[in-house]
């Protein structure tokens, strides 16, 4: 299939412990890895509701829907989609 600017497109390849490397289209996100506990109801909103994103390696949480039905920790850059 041919992007806008004639490249090839791919979607983000999630390795899947059971199942091997899979599109990111079988897979639900579950958010990027962060502390649990929160000292104040604000701090809880804002870990719950508003995501850091930061540029570059964030540890993330995704949930093998259409498969295995596993979740699965990886590092992925925000910037190059690169899974590492």
């Amino acid at each position: 299939m041919d992007g806008a600017l004639g490249r090839s497109v791919m979607t983000l390849q999630i390795p899947c412990a059971h199942c091997g490397p899979r599109p990111s289209t079988e897979f639900s996100f579950g958010g990027e890895v962060r502390a649990i506990d929160a000292p104040d109801p604000e701090t809880d909103f804002a870990r719950v509701f508003l995501p850091e994103n930061p540029a570059g390696p964030q540890e993330e949480r995704w949930y093998h829907a259409l498969g295995c039905r596993t979740w699965t920790t990886l590092t992925r850059d925000t910037r190059t989609n690169e899974v590492g």
